[in-house]
Order: structure tokens, then C-alpha cells, then sequence
């Protein structure tokens, strides 16, 4: 389901839903959407992975954020990967390599900075979709790289 947040209104394809909050406490809030009640407690954030967990009226839901650039990045195929378990990272696009921050050898966690690649005059941390040792990085700083070129392997 894709919600809109905008000027006092959530949206929902084209249904308009008015909307209201107010801080109970400290990660719990009152909700009043189109007249109806809910009681939130914030359970869980994750700032990396603009992700919440939420329980609403006694459920437990998931919610994940996204912007007009999280939604770029997705139709340029720049999330690509985020499962975990991959063994190369590629790159998502044609660009410019402007700083490498992983050596071979070195053990990375899920949202590590790998790579830093200028592409359409936007600078994008490509990051690591989940815990590996980097086996081999095929790039260098400065360096030109074509989409799905392979910038790192990992083990």
C-alpha cells in the first residue's frame, strides 16, 4: 500500500484521508485519521533503512519510508541487491568513481559505505547489502565505470 503525506491530508491512490497527531510521550502517539481513533507506539527505528516498527490499536506493522529520491534511485535500479547474500556489488548505472572505502580483506556490515559513484551529478554511497569480506575490489578512484560493471566482490 503507498500512502501520501501531505498538508494535514494522507492520501491513498485517490481517496483523502484527513489526518491529526499528537505526542502522548515519548514514542507514542494519538492518532485522529477521518474521524477514528488510534493509539501508536513506535516499537522499533532503523534511520538506514528509513524503516519503523509500529504497533497500531495492539498490531504490530512494518512501515518503510521512501522520498521522491528513494523512488529514483528504485526506477534506476540503484536498490537493487538489498537482500543480502550477494557476491558482487555492481555498478547501477554509468558514472564516475569518486572514492572507494572498503579494502580487500576487510570484513563490512549491512549499510557500510562501499563505494561513492557520481552519476547524473548526484553523488550515491553504494552500500553493502549485508555482512561480507571483500575478496577483490576491481576499481580505482577516478575510474569510469559502465552499468553492471562488477566494482566489488565479496566472499
Amino acid at each position: 500500500m503507498r500512502l501520501e503525506l501531505s498538508g494535514g491530508f494522507l492520501t491513498e491512490g485517490k481517496r483523502k484521508l484527513s489526518f491529526e497527531h499528537l505526542v502522548v510521550k515519548d514514542g507514542v502517539f494519538q492518532v485522529l485519521m477521518d474521524g477514528k481513533s488510534y493509539s501508536v507506539e513506535l516499537l522499533r527505528h532503523e534511520p538506514a533503512e528509513k524503516s519503523f516498527v509500529l504497533r497500531i490499536n495492539g498490531n504490530k506493522y512494518t512501515l518503510q519510508l521512501k522520498d521522491k529520491y528513494d523512488e529514483l534511485l528504485h526506477s534506476l535500479g540503484m536498490d537493487a541487491g538489498a537482500g543480502g547474500g550477494i557476491k558482487e556489488l555492481k555498478a547501477p548505472m554509468p558514472g564516475l568513481v569518486l572514492d572507494i572505502r572498503v579494502s580487500e580483506g576487510q570484513v563490512i556490515t549491512k549499510g557500510d559505505g562501499v563505494v561513492v559513484l557520481e552519476a547524473m551529478k548526484m553523488e550515491n554511497i553504494l552500500k553493502a547489502a549485508g555482512e561480507a569480506k571483500v575478496k577483490k575490489v576491481h576499481i580505482k578512484k577516478g575510474m569510469t565505470v559502465e552499468k553492471n560493471q562488477v566494482l566489488v566482490s565479496f566472499e
